[in-house]
């Protein structure tokens, strides 16, 4: 009784913050960006809770905690410290003054701006909406596996609930819906993740942080080692996949457009770092004590699945109340994940593919339409979910590998680099997109290897970028947008 009613107490708060942000949403520019005028707080969790998801608690704590131990650790470190604050440190005030400058909604719409290349932004928003499809399945079935393992609620009729609260409040109230909700869902992620974190270490399975780290040295010693079993490339490509590929997600950058200031970036910088590293340690260090609740990976199907120890030890280790927390932790992980997906995935198709084919829509129609494609893209992820392909962390990895590996590079030198020009920009992007793909594809998706393409398919593209831009340097470049605006001009 004490789970459903955090879930149904869940369901009401999610319903109000849509009808909430349906009253403060009055144009499309409110719909995607609020008025750009989010504060501190509101951005760096909106931030933190669309960067971890039921993936991290499900998915990735699950089978990297078993196969590396306490090595899985150094993932978190990544995700903080690179994926974080990093990000914040390098992107995010020049993402906020250049797309204002450029008056750019939207991530293909920067692109195409900023390379002068309509053609650009169509490209963009196709990836964009067919790649996130199987992130946002990905999201759908961690939540599902907690629902099935938790509640006993059966995996199909948990995903539809799930698709239906996303739907609602989203397309209600937009990105106003989505920041306030996140940052409701960010203070219950933080609060669960200590109580998670209690609740497994003081259970006798663990018996404390000393012990369990002798416990899993009597399994194998490289459990507790500073690298795991694995090995040094394999965890060296999960850092990368996880921690450099949110500076080329379209869904992580469009925080930054709509950060109300300057004087906002230090704070939020700070909040979202010390998030990250709270909510990452605690799920890869949970993951990493699966070894002293199971002799060997639980079947489902007749199949090893590493994807339902998780949901398991929750059902098993932690008290009623405990388990209700817990639980709403990874619904509020996913949904605000998932809210990030769907606005961003709708968009591209709404807004992004319609202006770039030359469509011209009123204010009106706009907001319908993406009101519309939200509905399709979590349509789309809901049937993907269902069929229920083998991992989740496959599903994860190629839509990070080949949506960061397609946009990183031109996203990165289009703010640094005056001197990037189309050519160099979109062979980067044709790079790092053939990369995943076609290694993928060859590997026959092989999980083992997917982190690896995807670490590729984003690093390389950082090589090929400038050296095509020097070798098309005759091409005309947009270095007038580096020129100092006016601080009316983007409103600092």
């Amino acid at each position: 009784m004490i789970k459903f009613a955090v879930l149904i107490l869940y369901i009401i708060s999610q319903i109000a913050v849509g009808i909430i942000g349906m009253k403060r949403t009055k144009s499309l520019n409110d719909f995607l960006l609020a008025g750009r005028n989010m504060g501190p707080w509101m951005s760096a969790f909106a931030y933190g809770t669309a960067y971890f998801s039921a993936v991290i608690f499900i998915g990735y704590a699950g089978k990297l905690g078993w196969n590396f131990g306490l090595s899985a650790l150094w993932i978190a470190i990544g995700n903080s410290l690179i994926g974080s604050f990093l990000a914040w440190k390098i992107l995010a005030k020049p993402t906020k003054i250049m797309t204002q400058k450029l008056n750019a909604k939207t991530f293909p719409e920067f692109l195409a701006l900023r390379y002068d290349s309509p053609t650009y932004r169509i490209f963009a928003a196709v990836i964009i909406f067919i790649f996130l499809v199987p992130y946002s399945a990905s999201v759908y079935m961690g939540l599902s596996y907690l629902f099935e393992g938790v509640f006993n609620i059966d995996y199909q009729l948990a995903l539809v609930i799930m698709a239906a609260l996303t739907a609602f409040y989203l397309i209600l109230g937009g990105y106003f819906s989505v920041s306030l909700s996140d940052f409701i869902q960010g203070l219950i992620m933080l609060f669960g993740s200590i109580l998670m974190i209690w609740s497994v270490v003081s259970h006798p399975n663990v018996g404390g942080i000393m012990p369990a780290i002798r416990k899993l040295a009597s399994i194998d010693p490289k459990l507790a080692a500073p690298v795991g079993p694995p090995g040094f490339w394999q965890l060296f490509f999960f850092v990368t996949l996880t921690s450099l590929g949110p500076w080329g997600l379209p869904q992580m950058v469009h925080k930054f457009y709509s950060i109300k200031d300057e004087a906002s970036v230090k704070p939020a910088t700070a909040i979202s770092t010390a998030f990250s590293f709270i909510i990452s340690f605690t799920a890869y260090f949970i993951g990493a004590m699966t070894r002293l609740f199971f002799d060997s990976i639980p079947l489902e199907g007749g199949r090893p699945n590493p994807d339902i120890m998780v949901p398991k030890i929750i059902e098993w280790a932690m008290p009623e109340a405990v388990a209700a927390v817990i639980l709403a932790l990874v619904i509020s992980a996913s949904m605000s994940t998932l809210s990030s997906l769907v606005l961003i995935s709708s968009s591209a198709i709404s807004v992004d593919l319609t202006e770039g084919l030359g469509i011209k829509l009123g204010g009106k129609a706009k907001m319908a339409l993406m009101r519309l494609f939200c509905l399709i893209f979590i349509i789309l992820s809901l049937i993907i979910a269902i069929l229920k392909p083998s991992i989740i962390i496959t599903l994860m990895a190629i839509s990070w590998g080949t949506v960061a590996g397609t946009f990183l590079a031109p996203y990165l030198f289009g703010l640094f680099y005056k001197q990037t020009t189309k050519s160099g920009a979109w062979t980067g992007s044709i790079t790092g997109l053939a990369i995943s793909i076609v290694l993928s594809v060859i590997s026959r998706f092989d999980s083992s290897k997917i982190p690896m393409f995807g670490s590729l398919a984003m690093t390389i593209p950082l090589l090929v970028v400038p050296f095509v831009s020097k070798l098309t340097s005759k091409e005309r470049t947009q270095q007038e947008i580096f020129k100092n605006a006016p601080s009316s001009q983007i409103n600092y």
